[in-house]
């Protein structure tokens, strides 16, 4: 006999529920909301899950990530869809959820969501927070330019690389401005925009 499972993640526990192919309830368990203690109660002997439900949500690549390797049948499940089938409880719990989304699971009614591979999570945040240090970069550079030129200093048109070598130009000889200038200025690799390239052999798109 197959069984399913349905997951109520939160911050800090995720409520499990399993159910058998005719919709009784066999175990209901809260574990913490960690790849491999879910994978550790989902794996237990006793079941042979068919499908596990787990709703999009902040936790749910991470989770997923940590219970397909752990060659689980994890599926992460679209989140206004499992709302509205879920809306028709009484006294929304947690675990009446996890109860819903198992069921979901059973009957096979729910919308798949696509999950990006570990690598492409990976690129992705790399790009993000390479994107902030960029505009960060860019405004303390037009700060600078506005602080010199309170002083008659113009720096006028440089690149990324240049800009750093034109301030020097302009406040040497006066150290009470280079110090300030120094202090500011953004690290060069960051004004000048590089990325470190992808893991080799990968292939992933960020999306």
């Amino acid at each position: 006999m197959k069984h399913y499972a349905g997951q109520d993640v939160s911050p800090k526990e995720t409520s499990i529920c399993i159910v058998d192919e005719m919709g009784s309830i066999r175990r209901e368990l809260k574990v913490t909301s960690h790849p491999e203690d879910l994978a550790r109660a989902l794996q237990d002997p006793t079941w042979r899950l068919g499908r596990i439900g787990l709703e999009a949500g902040p936790l749910s690549q991470w989770l997923f990530s940590g219970l397909a390797q752990a060659g689980l049948p994890v599926i992460c499940i679209e989140t206004r869809h499992t709302k509205a089938f879920l809306k028709a409880q009484v006294n929304k719990t947690d675990r009446k959820d996890a109860r819903g989304i198992a069921q979901m699971m059973r009957v096979n009614l729910f919308r798949p969501v696509h999950i990006e591979t570990l690598t492409s999570q990976h690129r992705r945040a790399l790009l993000t927070a390479r994107k902030l240090l960029q505009e960060k970069a860019v405004a303390i550079e037009n700060d600078i330019r506005g602080l010199l030129r309170n002083f008659g200093l113009k720096v006028g048109m440089t690149g990324a690389v240049g800009f750093d070598v034109r301030i020097r130009e302009l406040v040497d000889g006066r150290p009470e401005l280079a110090d300030i200038t120094a202090s500011c200025s953004p690290p060069a690799d960051v004004a000048g925009g590089t990325v470190p390239p992808p893991p080799e052999g990968t292939g992933d798109h960020p999306g």
